[in-house]
């Protein structure tokens, strides 16, 4: 499943399908599942999500950039996009300023 500045593994998704129907049904278990990744036994399989993954980090990314972007033409400033993200107005700026 992909979308913009998104990409949602099958594996991930049918996870999802799983938790939501079992909450609706409830039949919520208290034993943790494991995530896809966990799960795979498959060095090939491993290895063939690794560039689906780093696709999807680009995508989210560039996503990020765009929205810092858009926030400074808006007038926020390099404190504020660092609360928001949850880092300091310094590293805001060191991340993203050279983006501008």
């Amino acid at each position: 499943m992909a979308g913009p500045a998104v990409f949602i593994c099958d594996g991930c998704v049918e996870l999802c399908s799983e938790l939501v129907g079992d909450r609706m049904a409830g039949r919520i278990d208290a034993a943790p599942r494991l995530l896809p990744w966990q799960q795979t036994e498959s060095l090939e399989l491993a290895l063939a999500n690794l560039p689906n993954v780093a696709r999807a980090q680009a995508q989210v990314e560039a996503s990020l950039v765009g929205w810092v972007r858009r926030a400074r033409s808006l007038g926020a400033t390099w404190a504020q996009i660092g609360d928001s993200l949850g880092i300091t107005r310094q590293s805001a700026w060191e991340r993203f300023a050279p983006e501008e």
